[in-house]
């Protein structure tokens, strides 16, 4: 390959987040191979000039760098190693950067693994920023794993986000990604119990964000999500509850054996596992608000 070519591109897990970012890369003028559980979800990309695969195997063998973002680890270790999955498609030389959020020590896992299995590298480069994000290119990505690695990726990842920042080796990604959720999972729950106060003492709660921009509660979350939940407004999907209820379950999970305590982290979790057990998990953290609700406030 020349140094003016675009590397041929692969795609696993169109979702929320997948999706965009594969009609950025396509929009970009990359040939992206792409591969998704529900096929259906293949539609719009293979109508932007996507070319489908019958198989995660055949993905990887058409393509230089792979690029995956799937639901939790299970589903990474599937990708990786089930029946015609990477490791029977991959070769060395090749790169899979993986925008899931899964654990660091199942990623460092993983990536050693894979390059056992078949050469392929591993890069851990969970993202920040939402299905907003994914569709304006602004997502913030942190990544873990070799660096001459992700050199190689970088062209190609600045198509999808602002910010790409490596963090150390395998795994580190995925932390910085944990420290992001514990700050951003707590934010969304105090920016709702701060709604509920608001509106609770006879303030326009919509006015919020606009008033307290540029001071110091000012914030992406606040800015994002407080008139949505002033509003009651719970669609689009900016994301899915069970997904930030993971990764924070996660970091609490992990702290105790780093002996670093989380006592705000793990209340957040509590909360946020009641919504789950409501039955909303699949639904935008936006709902939040409605924990402090009484029955009459409740949409």
């Amino acid at each position: 390959m020349s140094a003016g070519d675009k590397p041929p591109l692969g795609y696993i897990g169109t979702g929320l987040i997948g999706g965009p970012m594969t009609q950025r890369l396509l929009a970009a003028g990359y040939d992206v191979t792409v591969w998704n559980r529900t096929r259906a979800k293949l539609e719009p990309l293979v109508a932007a000039g996507a070319t489908p695969a019958d198989t995660i195997a055949d993905v990887a063998r058409a393509a230089e760098i792979v690029m995956m973002c799937v639901t939790d680890a299970a589903a990474a270790e599937q990708v990786a190693f089930g029946p015609d999955g990477l490791a029977d498609g991959g070769a060395a030389g090749k790169i899979v950067v993986d925008f899931s959020s899964i654990r660091p020590d199942t990623t460092r896992d993983i990536a050693r693994r894979l390059a056992d299995r078949c050469g392929m590298a591993w890069i851990d480069a969970p993202v920040s920023g939402g299905v907003q994000g994914a569709v304006d290119g602004t997502l913030a990505i942190m990544c873990g794993g070799n660096a001459e690695a992700m050199e190689r990726v970088r062209p190609v990842v600045m198509n999808l986000c602002g910010r790409f920042t490596h963090m150390g080796g395998s795994g580190a990604g995925q932390t910085t990604k944990l420290c992001n959720q514990i700050i951003s999972g707590t934010a969304i729950a105090v920016i709702a119990e701060a709604v509920n106060f608001a509106e609770r003492a006879g303030i326009d709660a919509t006015q919020l964000a606009e008033a307290l921009s540029g001071g110091w509660g000012d914030s992406k979350p606040l800015q994002t999500f407080a008139p949505r939940m002033a509003a009651r407004q719970y669609e689009p999907l900016l994301g899915q509850l069970y997904t930030l209820l993971k990764d924070v379950d996660t970091a609490t999970d992990l702290a105790k054996d780093l002996q670093a305590p989380l006592p705000i982290a793990s209340t957040t979790a509590e909360i946020m596992r009641v919504m789950a057990g409501r039955g909303q998990a699949d639904e935008d953290p936006t709902r939040l608000v409605e924990i402090y609700a009484g029955p009459a406030d409740k949409v």
